[in-house]
């Protein structure tokens, strides 16, 4: 069997980007989303999710690119302005000369844990804006987080290395796919022995916001036995988006692909089944019994 979960990122960020991930999960295929506590659109995002119970809703653990959930001194992660740091190579030069200290890290995200909690959302999964989650010496606070939370499903972006879409790609975002993918493999062995459930294939790092219809089929397509992730990024109006987010992304090109009836009907051609991580464990567990019997 071949069971898929499309997971939109963001959710919370902004209002466009909660916008998409509701239509795409209304009318196309996205299954579940995670929700950034920080974003200035948080509240949006939790009214929305409450109006889609049968909307996957974890969590978007942020160390970058937002504000921090925490009131109190977290004075490591972020910069003079009160800010984290606007992006993944900022912090991580920070961290990896030891400039951050963990128990700002670990007081930060457990706050952020508990406002998704405390604004009513059941959280399914954890993952993290900009793959932090997998950076070498963070698993174990992640982990210890998801069993206070009684969390049980974790994202593991590690993207097969000799998966290369139809799309032509940048040395620069091979090169941080491998990292990527390398860091990964490296945290699922702790998550995984901590007994943290997770897809067993990832898709959409090397078409991170530009998972264009092309792009979806392909994946699709190819998609192998068991359950895999596709991560995603929809979102209304690509110019109001891209005034205030720099990345490139191309947000409503994913809202088009995700809600595309050749996508929809490609599924359903592939006899894929869309799940979304509220039924991850329970499928996983499912199959497990089923090999054990034969």
């Amino acid at each position: 069997m071949r069971q898929l979960i499309i997971n939109g990122d963001d959710f919370g960020l902004h209002e466009l980007i909660n916008e998409g991930i509701i239509e795409s999960h209304t009318n196309g295929c996205l299954t579940s989303t995670t929700l950034m506590a920080g974003g200035p659109a948080f509240e949006h995002a939790v009214a929305l999710a409450k109006q889609h119970p049968k909307l996957g809703v974890g969590v978007h653990l942020a160390l970058v690119g937002t504000r921090p959930a925490a009131r109190a001194n977290v004075n490591t992660l972020v910069t003079r302005d009160g800010q984290f740091f606007p992006s993944y190579k900022e912090f991580a030069w920070q961290y990896l000369q030891g400039k951050i200290a963990k128990e700002h890290i670990r007081y930060e995200l457990w706050c952020q844990m508990q406002k998704v909690i405390g604004h009513g959302i059941s959280i399914t999964h954890i993952d993290s804006h900009q793959h932090l989650h997998v950076l070498p010496g963070l698993a174990e606070i992640i982990g210890s987080l998801a069993a206070e939370f009684h969390i049980e499903k974790i994202r593991i972006p590690s993207e097969p290395v000799f998966f290369f879409g139809p799309s032509k790609n940048s040395f620069s975002r091979i090169a941080a796919r491998t990292v990527l993918t390398g860091c990964s493999k490296i945290a699922e062995r702790y998550y995984r022995k901590i007994g943290l459930c997770a897809p067993a294939q990832f898709y959409g790092m090397l078409a991170g916001g530009a998972m264009s219809q092309q792009v979806l089929q392909h994946i699709i397509k190819k998609l192998p036995e068991g359950v895999s992730e596709i991560m995603v990024h929809p979102g209304r109006d690509r110019q109001a988006l891209s005034q205030l987010f720099t990345w490139g992304y191309r947000w409503q090109d994913e809202l088009e692909a995700l809600r595309s009836q050749s996508v929809l009907q490609e599924i359903k051609d592939s006899s894929i089944e869309l799940i979304s991580y509220q039924q991850l464990g329970k499928l996983q567990s499912a199959q497990e019994a089923e090999v054990s019997k034969i």
